[in-house]
């Protein structure tokens, strides 16, 4: 009688095999939401660097596809964060007058810049996001920020010490 041997388990997942087999997958799914291969292919590959970067172990994935779903929709979340912010600094220098209008150079600066401002401040309540901003952007003191955000100015200092401590702590 031939005994047949049953493999305890499936083969381990790396990211190669992730990859080759996920990401036509995850590229159709995100040009669905997108409208657009370019960016989906984009989002596509930064959502392999991010699975790499992680601390999910690849091999231990039971769920490729609804990992990498989760992950692709915060990249999608800031995709057009992202894309908000450029059109609304767009918009902003659309009203300068024409002597005032940053080159070319200084306006890809500031943008990334903005960007990298939008990041750093990602997940700080609102609250504190605005007196953080209101402080540093147009240099309101805490009695302003604490009459614009209708608390008292000791909450305003402990906002800034929390916006503080977190620009602190992020890791770009």
């Amino acid at each position: 009688m031939n005994d047949v041997v049953v493999p305890t388990h499936a083969p381990e997942l790396t990211l190669s095999s992730l990859y080759r087999d996920h990401r036509s997958w995850l590229e159709s799914w995100l040009r669905r939401r997108l409208g657009n291969a370019w960016d989906a292919a984009d989002l596509s590959q930064d959502t392999f660097l991010r699975v790499l970067a992680s601390a999910q172990p690849i091999a231990q994935m039971q769920e490729p596809r609804a990992y990498l779903v989760t992950v692709g929709k915060r990249l999608l979340v800031n995709f057009h964060q992202r894309r908000s912010l450029e059109q609304a600094y767009l918009n902003a220098l659309a009203s300068l007058p024409e002597a005032c209008v940053p080159s070319p150079e200084q306006r890809w600066l500031l943008l990334e810049t903005l960007q990298a401002l939008d990041e750093l401040l990602d997940g700080l309540p609102v609250l504190v996001r605005r007196a953080f901003l209101w402080s540093q952007l147009e240099g309101l003191g805490y009695r302003d920020i604490a009459e614009r955000l209708d608390v008292s100015e000791r909450t305003v200092k402990r906002y800034m010490a929390q916006a503080y401590e977190h620009c602190l702590l992020v890791d770009l």
